[in-house]
């Protein structure tokens, strides 16, 4: 059959019939195909482009590094290629002088002779001192405990010194070693396998059996410890939840499935900032209200089902405005779309404000929000309800206006707690270095080892979050939980913890 002459019987009212249908039928297409576009550019970024959302520190912290080395070595070949003259002090940046703290060994240098060519003896009228920086791989050394053995002729009594409590008791390692062996593995994700070389080279035979003894018997000592922090902050009644996927591995089965690292931790307008893993074995909503319990609050989290078992038991649900901004995001960096592009300045003024207010008290922070940032929320809402009346469903900018309508009470909701954060950024950063080191650890050898690596990494990094050294801190603590009762075991808590005197 001819298209146009079929086309040619029909009457003008068959005409626009068809014409009105075609053009629903192109519409449905071309969103699919602007959908299909935008998913097959977010992928493309994501595996060949270092964009804003995905480039994060640690990243442009390792490329700077390779530039700056780069940049050396071409400055020291062009300086033997052309001897540049000797360079005067000034436009010379001051470099800073070395750590006061670190032990020195001086070295003196002297010319040969003091005599002069002329035959008079020289005096000596100053000296120049320079200082470089050295460095050694780790040096152990071993602490010789002797305890003598004092006796008594008359009634044959023998006295000696008590043994020390450890947290290993009959063993090698001292607290510091064990604190070494926490903090190589679980912060800078250095498994025990790659440590047991790096101590061989420093002329130790630590082998890897043994420190895994010791971790599994610094996880049991350690829980209490974890445990009260948990209880702790379960008082603050605003809190930061966040999950990433570890593989575990399956017993019996030689392959591994996904388990999931759960991140629960304080605001960051908290005064006592705390952090708390929970291993589970799947990603499902009971382990979080296992975990919660009797909690009620202002939880700030994702777009996660997951979560939906808590609300219904009477928490309380914040949302991420970075989740809501980075959907319009990833449409202006695919295909530089102007909706998203007006969107993003929306949400632009929003996080102006919140640089503003971060240093106030709850109180003006909030009263700031609703003088400020309410009428630009509104304004923001008004212009998603208009431009979702434009889209054609299913587009990927239908999606991203769809999310933010969607959950609009949840991400506005910290317009009316000064002491709610804008976003779940603090959770994804808390969450940041145990997604960092999982190319480290292969896989979760059980679940009880994840949730031992998950007590450990709860104090490490709560210990990170106040500014204090981890290996320190677990020394200490390692040193003195032996004896510590357990109605003082809060004294410990990373957030309370004082560096002892070295006095």
């Amino acid at each position: 059959m001819n298209p146009e002459a079929s086309l040619a019987h029909l009457s003008a009212e068959q005409l626009r019939e068809l014409a009105a249908r075609l053009m629903g039928e192109v519409r449905h297409k071309q969103a699919t195909i602007d959908k299909l576009t935008h998913e097959n550019a977010t992928l493309k970024r994501l595996t060949f482009a270092a964009g804003r959302e995905h480039f994060n520190a640690e990243q442009r912290s390792l490329l700077e590094d390779t530039l700056d080395a780069d940049l050396e070595a071409v400055q020291a070949e062009l300086q033997q290629l052309n001897p540049a003259p000797p360079a005067t002090d000034k436009g010379i940046p001051k470099r800073k002088p070395l750590p006061a703290h670190l032990p020195r060994q001086e070295f003196r240098h002297e010319p040969e002779s003091m005599l002069c060519a002329c035959g008079c003896q020289m005096k000596r009228i100053g000296e120049d001192v320079s200082e470089k920086l050295d460095h050694q791989p780790g040096v152990f050394t071993v602490e010789r405990h002797v305890r003598g053995k004092w006796a008594c002729a008359r009634c044959e009594r023998l006295v000696q010194a008590p043994v020390a409590p450890h947290l290993i008791d009959n063993g090698i390692p001292t607290a510091g070693l064990l604190a070494q062996v926490l903090v190589a593995k679980h912060a800078d994700h250095t498994p025990l396998y790659r440590q047991e070389g790096i101590y061989a080279r420093c002329g130790v035979d630590l082998p890897r059996s043994s420190m895994a003894q010791w971790v599994g018997a610094c996880g049991v000592q350690l829980q209490p410890l974890v445990d009260a922090l948990k209880a702790e902050m379960l008082t603050h009644r605003g809190l930061h939840a966040d999950e990433t996927p570890v593989p575990m591995l399956d017993p019996g089965g030689g392959k591994t499935h996904r388990a999931y690292l759960w991140s629960y931790c304080t605001g960051q307008f908290e005064d006592s900032r705390i952090v708390v893993y929970d291993f589970a074995g799947s990603r499902a909503g009971k382990h979080a209200v296992a975990f919660l319990g009797d909690w009620r609050g202002a939880l700030v989290c994702d777009d996660y089902s997951g979560y939906e078992a808590l609300l219904a038991q009477g928490v309380t649900e914040a949302g991420c405005l970075a989740h809501a901004r980075r959907k319009f995001y990833d449409l202006w960096a695919n295909n530089r779309s102007q909706i998203a592009e007006e969107a993003l300045g929306y949400f632009g003024k929003l996080y102006d404000m919140e640089r503003d207010v971060q240093p106030l008290d709850p109180v003006a922070r909030q009263r700031i929000r609703q003088e400020l940032a309410r009428p630009v929320a509104d304004a923001l809402h008004t212009w998603l309800v208009l431009h979702r009346q434009k889209v054609p469903d299913g587009s990927a900018t239908a999606k991203a206006i769809d999310y933010s309508l969607g959950r609009w009470t949840a991400l506005v909701r910290y317009l009316d707690d000064g002491a709610l954060p804008a976003d779940n950024n603090w959770a994804e950063n808390r969450i940041r270095p145990i997604a960092l080191g999982r190319t480290n650890w292969l896989f979760a050898g059980s679940l009880r080892a994840g949730k031992r690596a998950a007590a450990v990494m709860s104090l490490i990094q709560s210990a990170k979050l106040n500014d204090i050294d981890p290996w320190h801190y677990l020394r200490d603590v390692m040193e003195r939980l032996p004896t510590q009762p357990a109605a003082r075991i809060a004294e410990l808590l990373p957030h309370r913890w004082t560096q002892p005197s070295t006095e």
